[in-house]
């Protein structure tokens, strides 16, 4: 019996009311519980429904440059993956500059511009050529980091929750459907900071396409809708500080931006 399976028929088993569940959650209405806690949704473009979020997963490293200017070579490095609460999700409404707060904690405070992928099916050891299935929609996310938070805990061999896992960590727009844009293989990235370019790249130089890193992640976790990818950021990620504006472009999807505060 598989996992999903299992816990069904346990937690079923116990209330002797409990249905449709899927994985380990159960719904919210069936379950007597303490307290609530808030479950996490994007909203979806042309629709009124939400996309809820289930896990967060980030490839690190995953332009060349990027990769060297964080001191790693990419022509001998395998794709490695980290994950962020879904509580780090800060809704982005389309034409709006959001309000942003700067962490504690950090003196060195870093943007990093990405396509994330949101996924409707799941899955164990995917193929890379079905993978695109699994693919609900497309938006985009700044994956913020306090980077010398990150870089100490490096240093130390110690994790790297603090330094890319925190509260607003992942500022997010809605969420639009393949059926509207398609694929994103190709197609300009870029940030900007009070104007000025700061990230300026083309999705076509990612090491691992997205296809390949949904594949290479249901090898380690068993994939479940409601799953998200950050894809990765290109090169030249740097610091803000309180009153910098970001405004960040992938071509095909309304551009994302928000104010440090």
């Amino acid at each position: 019996m598989d996992r999903r399976h299992f816990f069904e028929s346990s937690v079923a088993a116990s209330t002797g009311a409990l249905v449709g569940l899927s994985g380990s959650s159960v719904a919210a209405q069936t379950v007597k519980t303490p307290f609530e806690v808030a479950a996490t949704y994007i909203p979806v473009v042309g629709s009124d429904e939400f996309f809820p979020v289930r896990r967060i997963y980030c490839i690190g490293r995953n332009y060349a440059a990027h990769a060297r200017e964080m001191g790693s070579d990419p022509s001998r490095e395998p794709p490695f993956f980290f994950q962020k609460p879904t509580d780090a999700v800060q809704f982005v409404p389309e034409g709006t500059v959001a309000d942003h707060p700067y962490p504690t904690l950090t003196k060195n405070y870093h943007y990093e511009a990405e396509l994330v992928a949101a996924l409707h099916k799941g899955g164990r050891d995917i193929p890379v050529a079905e993978a695109l299935d699994l693919v609900y929609g497309y938006t985009l996310g700044l994956d913020m980091t306090r980077r010398d938070l990150q870089r100490a805990l490096g240093d130390q061999k110690k994790p790297w929750e603090i330094g890319k896992s925190f509260d607003r960590s992942a500022p997010l727009g809605a969420i639009h459907r393949v059926a509207q844009t398609g694929h994103f293989a190709q197609g300009a990235i870029w940030l900007k900071v009070n104007g000025e370019i700061k990230q300026n790249a083309n999705l076509n130089q990612m090491i691992w396409s997205v296809a390949e890193q949904i594949s290479k992640l249901s090898e380690a976790f068993e994939l479940f809708p409601g799953d998200i990818i950050y894809s990765g950021t290109p090169e030249n990620v740097g610091p803000v500080v309180r009153g910098d504006v970001i405004e960040m472009h992938i071509d095909g999807l309304p551009n994302l931006s928000v104010k440090i505060v």
